[in-house]
């Protein structure tokens, strides 16, 4: 039953997105988890080309086959059950704190360009919820990989602090020690190429920016899936 209902799902998935395809139907491929916001979006379809016939790499979708933005560690406390699902993950690939980092407005909880706002998580709340989503993560018995949180330059909107990302970053790194989980520091892989391969005064990545992210990210779960 599990296999006809995933390939009913591809078949789905590739009538509303043309062009798009999972990498193999076949139960006998690892099962891999990509769990992240509009950053790995952009990187995840092309990691899925990377590793076609190798891996079977998914992520959360939409009901209407778009990708789902996993956003910040509050949104992930309240979804990650559903994004586990029953499928019995070989490697799970996440990254929260980019959302958690921005400003937003208190009253509305609407992002903010002010930075007399609060942050959408605080650092104190982003170590509680990233703690509780990787005993989660950890319970399903999957080789976990947590990608660092990406640079951004300065100007960008909704408002972020210009360092919150090395702040942020730092507490990851610390629960992730603790935990025995290996990190993908996306964040270091970027910085010293943020001009070559992000967008102007933005978050987001260039093509060139997002496949070079992508052949990243495919080495690091390579790396670990040798290791299961």
């Amino acid at each position: 039953m599990k296999k006809i209902i995933k390939v009913t799902w591809v078949v789905v998935l590739m009538t509303i997105l043309p062009g798009f395809s999972f990498l193999n139907s076949s139960d006998d491929l690892p099962e891999v988890l990509i769990i992240g916001d509009s950053i790995s979006i952009g990187y995840t379809p092309l990691v899925q080309q990377l590793m076609e016939g190798k891996v079977m790499v998914t992520r959360p979708y939409k009901e209407n086959g778009d990708a789902e933005n996993c956003q910040g560690t509050t949104n992930g406390i309240a979804n990650i059950d559903r994004w586990l699902g029953d499928t019995k993950w070989d490697v799970i690939h996440f990254n929260f704190g980019l959302h958690d980092i921005k400003h937003i407005k208190a009253d509305s909880g609407k992002n903010s360009n002010d930075p007399n706002d609060p942050h959408q998580t605080d650092l104190k709340q982003y170590k509680k919820n990233l703690s509780e989503i990787v005993e989660k993560l950890k319970a399903t018995g999957a080789k976990l990989i947590f990608a660092t949180t990406t640079p951004y330059p300065k100007g960008t909107k909704p408002y972020r602090a210009f360092g919150d990302d090395i702040k942020y970053n730092k507490v990851a790194k610390k629960i992730m020690k603790k935990n025995g989980i290996p990190v993908n520091d996306l964040h270091a892989f970027v910085f010293p190429r943020m001009e070559q391969l992000q967008k102007p005064v933005n978050v987001h990545f260039t093509e060139v920016g997002s496949k070079a992210l992508a052949e990243q990210v495919v080495q690091s779960i390579s790396e670990n899936l040798n290791k299961k």
